[in-house]
């Protein structure tokens, strides 16, 4: 599955999944462009992929922004001559019951989780083409993709959607030779998680971690999800293994949800 000396731009790169994404596809043998809003935690990485023996470069860029997230994809393929992998990752997590959620509040987290990752699937794409050659498009959805969650409904709708670009862009992309699927991870133990299970106990008064437990009681593994097991994944759709698959959401929660 190598892809030694391919060119990979990871969003949300600075903790949690995207830097466990981004440090197992540097040691498959990629340079890295390791995109976030916030830079300390993209300084850090690049510092972990360089000790890995590759290049990696950091851009600070909202991937809401359509310019942006452009720009960091034309940065990428100068500075390290190339560009062959996409990957999708940025996102937010919003835990209401939809009787409270504000416009507001729906425009922030659709502009992260759907229209960032659109603006990513146009980029990449553009950049393919310009480059003359196919590519890999890999994008965040999530069991919240292929089940509505209680309290996470406008959370689930951005990761139902996001499986729909996917999909489209699959078809509309393949006679390019660019391969268009998504991962959708289950209870992974990063901050996100902690903001979800803290919100759970704000709204329903259940004691601060009860939520996270229950939801990792029901994993067939036994075990909540780590970084890693999302990052082995991800660096399957973007070898060359998975040339012959597209279009696909696949769930990676040891066993949660089942389709």
């Amino acid at each position: 599955m190598s892809i030694d000396g391919k060119v990979a731009l990871v969003t949300g790169a600075g903790q949690g999944i995207g830097r466990g994404i981004a440090l197992r596809l540097a040691r498959d043998g990629a340079d890295l462009a390791l995109v976030d809003v916030k830079p300390d935690g993209i300084d850090a990485v690049a510092e972990e992929v360089r000790g890995l023996g590759r290049r990696a470069l950091t851009v600070v860029a909202d991937v809401s922004d359509r310019e942006q997230v452009f720009s960091a994809v034309d940065e990428a393929a100068s500075s390290l001559d190339g560009f062959d992998i996409i990957v999708n990752n940025a996102g937010i997590a919003q835990v209401a019951p939809l009787d409270d959620v504000t416009p507001e509040q729906l425009s922030a987290i659709w502009s992260v989780n759907v229209d960032g990752v659109l603006w990513g699937i146009q980029a990449a794409a553009a950049k393919f083409r310009s480059l003359g050659h196919g590519g890999k498009i890999i994008n965040a959805s999530s069991i919240a993709g292929h089940d509505g969650f209680a309290m996470l409904g406008v959370y689930s709708a951005t990761k139902f959607a996001v499986r729909a670009l996917t999909q489209a862009a699959a078809k509309e992309y393949a006679a390019e030779k660019i391969t268009v699927n998504a991962y959708c991870p289950g209870v992974v133990g990063t901050d996100m998680w902690v903001t979800i299970d803290q919100r759970f106990a704000d709204l329903t008064g259940a004691e601060v971690g009860s939520t996270y437990e229950k939801f990792v009681e029901g994993i067939a593994l036994g075990r909540a999800e780590t970084p890693d097991d999302v990052a082995s994944f991800v660096s399957f759709l973007a070898g060359p293994d998975s040339d012959y698959m597209t279009g696909q959401a696949v769930l990676i929660d040891g066993g949660l949800v089942y389709r």
